[in-house]
């Protein structure tokens, strides 16, 4: 591990704002050579229309017209990114399909870059990248930092989406008991009310009073919609 890497650990281990986080993670993008770097988290809940936390330097024009244009439902490097780990490189085949997005994204500077994304088994995904005006990144280049900028990837997103994920949490999380935990999760399992009354030694009534309140407190229509969004949120582990 190279001594910027292990600095930049000790800095975030002294960090616990994300605004300060990526600060840091824009530093060490600098000293790779690029002047433009962006963390993307995606939290899948509501499922009709995941949630989606944006830190990043780009232009404050550019900020605002991906937001207007809506790029973020077609930008091929989050649609990639939300199947594979693998590095994407921008480059025309990638935009192909979004020659409009490109074209415009390189009008406000973002000519070159590399996205590397991050996926958690809960369905919450990270994505780093890093850009710059001018320079193509060479193979050589490639292989020479591209581990070093997978580190970063992770890094990043081993440092942000914690906070991030805890904040959006604590502001949406509904309080549900210990006990609508532990039967949602028998549900989860597929389980009946009268099955779980079984494990629980207690009556089928007691199971449905509980699944009742977890449903109101989620804010969803059933039991199968109410395990599925405390199952996103984290809730039943």
């Amino acid at each position: 591990m190279d001594g910027w890497q292990i600095e930049l650990l000790h800095a975030l281990d002294m960090a616990s704002d994300e605004n300060v986080i990526f600060g840091l993670i824009l530093e060490a993008s600098l000293a790779l050579g690029f002047n433009y770097c962006a963390y993307g988290l995606q939290i899948p809940y509501p499922l009709s229309s995941p949630k989606a936390i944006m830190l990043n330097n780009y232009p404050q024009s550019w900020r605002e017209r991906y937001s207007n244009a809506r790029y973020l439902a077609t930008d091929p490097t989050i649609l990639q990114g939300r199947q594979s780990e693998r590095p994407i490189l921008w480059n025309d085949q990638l935009y192909a399909e979004t020659p409009e997005l490109w074209e415009e994204a390189r009008g406000f500077g973002l000519c070159k870059g590399l996205s590397q994304s991050r996926l958690n088994a809960g369905g919450t995904g990270g994505m780093l990248t890093v850009a710059r005006t001018d320079g193509d990144i060479s193979e050589r280049e490639l292989h020479h930092n591209g581990e070093k900028l997978q580190w970063l990837a992770s890094t990043a997103h081993s440092a942000l989406w914690g906070i991030l994920t805890k904040r959006h949490r604590t502001a949406e999380d509904p309080d549900l008991t210990d006990r609508e935990r532990e039967i949602l999760r028998w549900t989860a399992d597929g389980k009946s009310a009268g099955e779980i009354a079984d494990l629980l030694t207690v009556s089928k009534n007691t199971i449905d009073f509980h699944i009742k309140n977890a449903i109101r407190k989620l804010q969803t229509a059933n039991k199968t919609a109410a395990v599925v969004r405390a199952a996103l949120l984290g809730l039943l582990f």
